[in-house]
């Protein structure tokens, strides 16, 4: 977490490797990066993406359909670190990926392609497999993510092991639809941050995300954040724009992603 751009507001701006060609999907980092977010949160495409809505889903099948392996996804990553040095990458996938070669080499893997963390929101904090430990030695951030429907007893275990991000899931189901930031939705991330000895103070640790669509959102949660999440407003920009080439989808994407940064205010 030491080397992130510095943003009106932090962006964790998401993208499905590979989608929908890898030029593009080169041109639409491009644009992220251009437009002032903060982090990459590059997704391995996968079959069954049981958290993500349909713009994300779909981008996911049409990568596999190309045959996309997982290899190439972390090839995708290892680029980006090495065009956006000052842009720390996070790899979300799902626990079956990172099961097949084993939680050891899969993260040993990931580091190798130069990630920061790993998010798997299939694996929960108090069973992930030994993902935390081996992210650990590895010296990655093993990232648990958090929903509203936790009970409290299990927020607070949460918050108690102190983990250096947490991803909050700002409302129950899937990504994609839009979510009003509420004092609900405020409380559950203040829960989260209710943590043991060791945070500092007035720094947050909370990645907030799921229906973040627009720059008033955004702002109106980064205050309470250490960064915004934002996923599927970016994979639909890149699938309209993408009939128009590199340019077309690095315009639009730029545009979505000053917004939600602030920079296109």
């Amino acid at each position: 977490m030491n080397d992130l751009r510095t943003a009106p507001v932090r962006v964790m701006a998401h993208l499905v490797a590979g989608y929908p060609t890898d030029t593009l999907a080169l041109a639409a980092a491009e644009g992220l990066a251009a437009g002032g977010v903060s982090y990459f949160e590059i997704q391995l495409p996968f079959s069954d993406p049981s958290a993500d809505g349909v713009a994300i889903q779909t981008a996911c099948a049409a990568v596999l359909e190309r045959g996309y392996r997982v290899a190439e996804g972390l090839a995708f990553a290892r680029e980006l670190r090495r065009r956006y040095p000052a842009i720390p990458v996070y790899i979300m996938t799902y626990g079956n990926l990172a099961w097949k070669p084993g939680i050891e080499r899969f993260v040993e893997m990931a580091a190798g392609a130069g990630a920061s963390g790993l998010i798997v929101p299939d694996l929960p904090f108090d069973a992930d497999e030994g993902l935390s430990a081996a992210c650990e030695k590895r010296g990655l951030v093993s990232v648990p993510v958090a929903a509203p429907s936790m009970g409290p007893a299990r927020v607070a275990a949460l918050a108690a092991l102190n983990r250096p991000l947490v991803y909050a899931a700002l409302r129950a189901g899937i990504t994609g639809r839009e979510t009003a930031i509420d004092g609900d939705t405020l409380a559950f991330i203040a829960r989260l941050e209710s943590a043991g000895p060791g945070k500092a103070v007035g720094e947050s640790r909370v990645l907030g995300g799921f229906g973040i669509r627009n720059g008033a959102q955004a702002a109106t949660l980064a205050p309470h954040v250490h960064a915004v999440v934002a996923g599927s407003v970016f994979v639909e920009a890149i699938r309209d724009a993408a009939a128009g080439g590199e340019k077309a989808v690095f315009e639009a994407v730029k545009k979505k992603a000053a917004e939600l940064s602030g920079f296109g205010q």
